[in-house]
């Protein structure tokens, strides 16, 4: 009985009509595996996704999965911000008043360091609760970045958001010198607002070093001048800090804090803001650290390879900005995309390799053995010395006649004359 040759792996053109994602997993098996584990570490993904689908996934394909998501949206919006750089398409029609704020959030990745990661969030005012002005339809774009790569990259962010086109733009930051050149890239139009509470910080820094005061009158301090710094505006407060600075000029800590201040008077118009409905605090940004970038990268005895931070960044963008239905189809289409061009590159790859085999083989078959030299014969090869030359005046010896010598067809030649003779004698 005969049995049939072994044959490779191939890929069954069916598969690509069904449209299937590289593995084992049916395509709803595979986002949901991808959606659990933007949300959770990825053994409690598995978990659940048994639980639920009665599909077993090992830790380490949640992994791979997971992570593989995510680079495909991570290369989508690469692709997205150089296809804007050359086009420059119009941004779409924006909003009534929106405002964004960015700040960084440091990430742990192996051998104990940490990375910051910058996030920029952006919402639309909704108006007043309660004398705090309300944000909504937030969404977030976070990368491990440079400060320069992370502005250029975010321009897919907000130019899907209409940044451009919105008739009122207000940026709440703290004095990060990079979230200045953020906004210069994005919304030069845009109101600038110095965090409060970054504000706050500078002068409760001043209050510690007032010459004389206690620690009740420094607290009393800072109260009265917060409130009229929010109420009145920064003018009268920094006209006292220069009075202060005055009666102790070699203080370069007063001076340094009153620098900064001064720097920025225009950004602390906080009277003028809260009547124009701007929020004066990046609770929008703190809120994003926490919910987009800790809550899932700062668990414990998290270690991330940096390669693999913005992988989770980008699903944790798309998942907490409520727009998966959004971007999972571009990521399942990058996905395939990418396995159908793996599959067609082995294959060409594998046909090459065939043909390379049968033509070698064809090459072998037609060419003729190499004739063995006789100038030069193998070592092994006893050859017989060619017999010496008569010396002149020596007879040569007989030879015997050819099979076709005209002696061999005489009388006297023939076989049956030279047996009778021989007889005879």
């Amino acid at each position: 009985m005969r049995t049939a040759p072994i044959v490779g792996w191939v890929f069954s053109p069916l598969d690509e009509e069904l449209e299937l994602l590289p593995g084992e997993y049916t395509p709803h098996t595979y986002e949901c595996l991808v959606r659990l584990g933007a949300w959770m570490p990825f053994e409690e993904a598995a978990g659940t996704l048994a639980g639920i689908l009665r599909v077993r996934v090992s830790g380490s394909e949640a992994v791979r999965t997971t992570e593989a998501a995510g680079a495909a949206y991570v290369a989508i919006q690469a692709d997205e911000v150089a296809e804007l750089e050359r086009k420059a398409p119009p941004a779409p029609a924006g909003v009534e008043q929106l405002v964004f704020s960015g700040d960084g959030a440091m990430v742990p990745v192996l051998h104990g360091q940490w990375k910051e990661v910058r996030t920029l969030v952006i919402g639309e005012v909704s108006g007043t609760t309660s004398g705090e002005i309300r944000t909504q339809a937030q969404s977030y774009f976070s990368r491990l970045a440079s400060a320069e790569e992370f502005t250029r990259l975010a321009l897919v962010e907000t130019h899907r958001r209409g940044v451009e086109n919105s008739r009122r733009v207000g940026a709440v930051v703290d004095g990060a010198e990079w979230l200045q050149g953020l906004i210069d890239y994005h919304a030069p139009q845009s109101v600038r607002i110095l965090d409060f509470a970054h504000a706050a910080q500078r002068i409760a820094a001043i209050a510690t070093l007032l010459p004389h005061a206690t620690s009740d009158a420094a607290h009393g301090w800072l109260t009265t001048s917060l409130h009229t710094l929010k109420h009145e505006g920064a003018s009268k407060l920094l006209a006292e800090l220069r009075h202060l600075q005055t009666q102790a000029p070699d203080n370069e800590a007063l001076t340094d804090h009153l620098t900064y201040l001064e720097k920025r008077q225009e950004e602390m118009r906080y009277p003028e803001f809260i009547a124009q409905g701007w929020p004066i605090g990046s609770g929008i940004v703190e809120s994003a650290n926490k919910l987009v970038v800790e809550a899932r990268l700062k668990g414990a005895g998290m270690h991330w390879q940096p390669a693999n931070v913005n992988p989770m960044l980008a699903l944790r963008n798309i998942v907490c900005s409520n727009r998966w239905d959004e971007a999972w189809p571009q990521i399942e289409n990058h996905l395939r995309c990418q396995a159908n061009l793996k599959r067609r590159q082995q294959s060409q790859q594998r046909f090459k390799a065939r043909c390379a085999k049968t033509q070698a083989a064809k090459l072998a078959r037609a060419t003729p053995a190499p004739p063995l030299s006789t100038s030069h014969p193998p070592a092994d090869i006893q050859t017989p010395d060619p017999a010496p030359s008569p010396l002149p005046g020596q007879p040569r010896s007989p030879k015997r006649p050819a099979p076709d010598h005209p002696w061999r067809r005489s009388p006297i030649g023939s076989a049956r004359y030279r047996s009778t003779h021989s007889a005879k004698s």
